[in-house]
Parts: C-alpha cells; sequence; structure tokens
C-alpha cells in the first residue's frame, strides 16, 4: 500500500513538472515582414493581465493620427475609474488629466485608473469600449482574442494567446510608429512627481525599447517585448511565467538568440533556432546558409498583424512593396507616397504607388505605399530610409491594392 502511494505521489510530481513546464505560451518574430522565429503553446488561451493596454493604447494612438484626440486634451476622471485598483495613478474623482499623462501612465505605471479614463472617453461604459476592442482585435487577425474591460484586471472571459499579443503589438509599432518610442520610458513626470516603472527589460537587454508587462494570479506573469540591433527587430511574447525573473530571462534569451540569427543568416534556420532558445546550454544555433537546408523548418504559422503586414512570405508573383506612412487623410496620404517615390525613384525602380484604405471600429486610416518592387529593392528601400530614422516597413504586393477612394 506504501509502495502504491509512493508510486502515485511521484506520478503526479512529474505529471505536474510535465504540465508545468508546458503552462507557458511564447512567440517571437521578424518585426519587418512577420515571419515567425519561434513559437511554443502560442495559440493557447490565456489571460492577457496588463498585456491588455496595448489595445487601449492602440485605439487611442488610433484617434491621436486621425486629430479627434489632443495629447493636451485634459480627460475628466469619473468615480469609476478613480475607484479601480492598483497598480493606478490615484487620480481623483471629478479631476482631469490630460491625454499624454494618461498614455504616459498606461505604458510606464501600467495604471488601471487611466486606462478606464482612456475607455471611458470613447465610449459610454468600459463595457461598451470592450466591445470596441474586441471588434478591432479582429479586424487586426487576432481571432482568438475577447476583451471585456481596459485595463487587463480579472476577467473570466477575458482571454487572448501569445500569437495574438503579438500580432497586436506589429500592429502597434507598424501603424503608429511616432508613438512606439514612448514604450521605451522607464520613467515620467506627473504632477512633480517621478513616476516609475517596472519593465526590468528596458535595463538590462540592450536594444530592448518596449512593450508592455502584465501580471495577476490567475495569468502568472507576461510580457510583450520588443529589441533592435544591427538594423534588425524582433517582437516576442511570453505569457504564464511563475515569477518575473523567469518571464525576462525567457524574454530575453528569445531576443537575445532571434536578433543574433537574423544578423548571421539571411534565411533563418527556424529549427535551430528553436533548439537554441528550449535547450540554451547545450544546442548551438546553425552556420548562417545561403541555399537551402536539408534540415526541415518547424512548420510556421503566418502571424496576421494586419493586412498590409502579412503573406510576405507566401507571395507567388515576386512583387513587394513599402508602406512608408500611415495618415487620417487621404490627400496627405497620396502626397505623401508621390513625394517619396519621387526621391527614390533616383536610385531605385519605383515607378507605382498605392495608398490602401483601412477601416477600423473608430475611424478610417490611409496607408501610404510604394509598390511593384522586386523584394531585394523594397529591402534595400526601407533600410536605407531606416538608416535616415524614417518609419518603413516591406509588405507583400498581390497587384489587389488599388489607389483609395476618398
Amino acid at each position: 500500500m506504501i509502495k502504491k502511494l509512493t508510486f502515485l505521489s511521484i506520478f503526479f510530481v512529474l505529471l505536474f513538472s510535465a504540465s508545468g513546464r508546458a503552462m507557458t505560451s511564447s512567440v517571437m518574430l521578424n518585426a519587418d515582414d512577420g515571419q515567425i522565429l519561434y513559437e511554443q503553446n502560442a495559440d493557447e488561451l490565456r489571460y492577457p493581465a496588463s498585456l491588455t493596454k496595448l489595445m487601449t493604447l492602440y485605439i487611442t494612438f488610433h484617434a491621436l493620427e486621425s486629430g479627434r484626440l489632443k495629447l493636451s486634451d485634459k480627460l475628466k476622471v469619473s468615480r469609476t475609474a478613480a475607484s479601480r485598483s492598483p497598480s493606478k495613478l490615484g487620480v481623483r474623482a471629478g479631476s482631469t488629466i490630460t491625454v499624454k499623462d494618461a498614455v504616459m501612465a498606461v505604458i510606464v505605471k501600467s495604471a488601471n485608473d487611466c486606462a478606464t479614463v482612456l475607455a471611458e472617453h470613447f465610449a459610454k461604459s468600459e463595457a461598451e469600449f470592450a466591445v470596441m476592442m474586441t471588434n478591432t482585435a479582429h479586424k487586426l487577425g487576432m481571432k482568438n482574442t475577447t476583451f471585456k474591460n481596459a485595463s487587463g484586471l480579472p476577467n473570466k472571459a477575458q482571454k487572448s494567446t501569445a500569437r495574438d499579443m503579438a500580432t497586436l503589438a506589429m500592429a502597434v509599432y507598424h501603424h503608429f510608429p511616432q508613438y512606439y518610442k514612448w514604450f521605451s520610458a522607464q520613467s515620467f513626470r506627473y504632477q512633480g512627481r517621478t513616476i516609475t516603472g517596472h519593465n526590468h527589460l528596458l535595463k538590462t537587454f540592450t536594444g530592448a525599447d518596449g512593450m508592455k508587462t502584465g501580471y495577476t494570479a490567475a495569468s502568472g506573469y507576461n510580457i510583450v517585448t520588443s529589441a533592435h540591433r544591427n538594423n534588425k527587430r524582433v517582437i516576442a511574447v511570453t505569457m504564464g511565467h511563475k515569477y518575473w525573473n523567469e518571464r525576462d530571462k525567457k524574454a530575453a534569451l528569445m531576443m537575445d538568440k532571434g536578433l543574433q540569427a537574423l544578423k548571421d543568416s539571411k534565411a533563418v534556420d527556424v529549427a535551430a533556432l528553436s533548439q537554441a532558445i528550449n535547450n540554451p546550454q547545450s544546442a548551438k544555433l546553425a552556420k548562417a546558409r545561403t541555399a537551402q537546408s536539408s534540415v526541415k523548418p518547424i512548420a510556421q504559422k503566418p502571424v496576421h498583424a494586419a493586412a498590409s503586414v502579412t503573406q510576405i512570405a507566401s507571395v507567388s508573383n515576386g512583387r513587394y512593396a513599402v508602406q512608408v506612412g500611415s495618415f487620417s487623410d487621404y490627400k496627405r496620404a497620396k502626397n505623401y507616397a508621390v513625394s517619396v517615390k519621387n526621391n527614390l525613384a533616383k536610385k531605385f525602380a519605383v515607378h507605382n504607388i498605392a495608398v490602401e484604405k483601412v477601416k477600423a471600429a473608430n475611424g478610417t486610416m490611409y496607408r501610404s505605399k510604394v509598390v511593384g518592387l522586386a523584394k531585394r529593392d523594397a529591402a534595400k528601400i526601407c533600410a536605407n530610409m531606416k538608416r535616415q530614422k524614417k518609419s518603413c516597413f516591406v509588405t507583400a504586393d498581390n497587384n489587389s491594392m488599388k489607389l483609395a477612394q476618398r
């Protein structure tokens, strides 16, 4: 009997340990083209916790870009917002806070009260705003995500996946580069106080510049993060860790290996990269290769950050585009695309532009693109623009894009 109990005890310990190794979800992608570089349980439903705030910020950035909101606008603080549980900035009911301060509080402090302030500006209630969040998520391709509040405070129905969170991070980075820089802030000033954050990777990982951490008892420790080195950028997501330092260690390992692989090889050996991340003590990255490897790579599922950031690996006609800007006004988008085309035509075979009309729950955006490019030219154009501190990324041109109508 004792032996039987001992056996059962060992069995359940081993079972728990095995499930513990699978209790986390992770995904990493090349931020330039959306290629999946690493994934582990990436489609497992999880509580996003404060990663939720990235969608609140995405909608806010959209309103700022469209001119429906200004950073200097003062937003009212309701009793509901002021009563939100920590983490919070501590705004008082009946007071006001500027949009800029609310955004920085959400990014740096992960302030639940300020997330609600932003939500209540866009909708009659936070619950109604959550519907807007979910609709926006689905339009971005986050098919497994449901939002129930603006902050990520516990709600059993609020679920997402690591893959969906990577999609959202891609959308924030590519659609609103003018605001993305705020994610690298480790502190900000508010009413004479210095408010500090708790994203440790901003301090410890060279090249890290965002984006958001999250934690509840049910979710564990989550993070969406990004880093760049040698003109390469990766976005990494890992969720469900028991300890914050364990989470940070996994994210740092993913980004370090991913950035190294992108530096060393034009065609990343995903299988070798996964081995290096899963077994960092023994695995070694395969040498950079230009010819096709005999090692069969891990099957990849594309990340659909949005129509403009996907399908680059599956283009059959060999045509590419470079998205060079995003505007709330058609004329501005067209004029900018023309000016970029004329400038590039001196060095590259750039002849055509496209203005892609994108509808979202909270407005319409127009994306400026130069199209009909060879893959190599598209990559060179974007690299050249980035050296000039101009935003861009390479995407597919499948001949389906037509000049947008007003």
